[in-house]
Formats: structure tokens, sequence, C-alpha cells
């Protein structure tokens, strides 16, 4: 049996529709609002309001968060699902539970975990006073919890592919 083929014609082009219009709804729509207002007083305004001293640092944070992070991301994400795919060892499944842990928690909840971690009343906090570090509200911070977000998409696609691989 064929997929698709007991279904009537017009079930099939009801549910096309129906994704459609979800899409449209969904991505298109506030995607067409958001360039209607970054545009809509002209292209110049545009360039003004991106050439701004705030934009440019905002830009420049950006791309060297990314040159560190794409890095790391790699190399680490390779090595996490080396062994997540070609070793069998205790604790794997806690190790996968981790990698999927910022998947689950909320995004206030891991820049909790960081203010615990790193702040003023942290655990680590009279030791970065010692060193004179500073994390929160710093570049570091920003690398930290972007590595937090990115890895486990990293190691997530990388699994299956590994595994589609064989062992060999």
């Amino acid at each position: 049996p064929v997929p698709g083929v007991d279904t009537p014609a017009w079930l099939r082009r009801t549910l096309i529709a129906a994704a459609v219009l979800v899409m449209v709804l969904l991505v298109v729509l506030p995607l067409l609002m958001v360039l209607l207002s970054a545009f809509g007083k002209g292209f110049a305004t545009w360039w003004g309001a991106l050439t701004t001293p705030d934009a440019i640092s905002a830009l420049k944070l950006t791309l060297l968060t990314a040159a560190i992070v794409i890095p790391v991301n790699g190399v680490f994400g390779v090595i996490a699902a080396w062994a997540l795919t070609r070793f069998e060892f205790r604790g794997k499944r806690a190790v996968l539970a981790l990698v999927d842990l910022p998947f689950a928690v909320s995004p206030v909840v891991a820049g909790l975990c960081l203010v615990l971690l790193f702040g003023s009343q942290g655990w680590f906090a009279d030791l970065l006073r010692a060193w004179d570090i500073k994390i929160l509200f710093a570049r570091p911070g920003i690398v930290l919890a972007t590595l937090f977000i990115t890895f486990p998409f990293v190691v997530r696609e990388l699994v299956p592919l590994m595994q589609q691989q064989g062992s060999e």
C-alpha cells in the first residue's frame, strides 16, 4: 500500500491548505511584519540604525560569540557524539540526559543557574574575585549561555549520522 493513495483528494487538499495556512500565519506573516517595520521608513533609515555604535557593538559581539562557539561546539560535539555512539559505558543514559537538558530547561532557569554559579554570591564567586575574572554580564557569560543552548543540537545531529555509519 502506498501512503496517501487511499486518502480522498478533498482530504489531502484540505490538509495541505491547513498546513500552508498555519505556516503563513506563524512564519510568513511575522517575517513580513518585521521586514515592513524595519524598512518602513526607507533603506536609509534602516542603514542609519544599523550603523549606530550600539548596533555595531552588538554585531561585533555576535560575531565574536559565533567565532568562539562554533569551533568549540564542533570539537566537543564530535567528541561527545563519538563517545555516545562508539562506546558502551556505565552512565551513558545520564550523559544523554545531560546533553538533552537544554531542550527541557527554560532559558530563564539556565540564566538562573549561571547566576548561582558565577554571580557575586555564587559557588565560584570567591575564586572569580581572587583571579579578577568576570563571567556574568560579560563576554564569557554570553559564550557559556550560547554553548549551553547550542551544544545539544550539534550532538543530536551527529549521533544518528555516526550510528548510520556503523562501528567499523
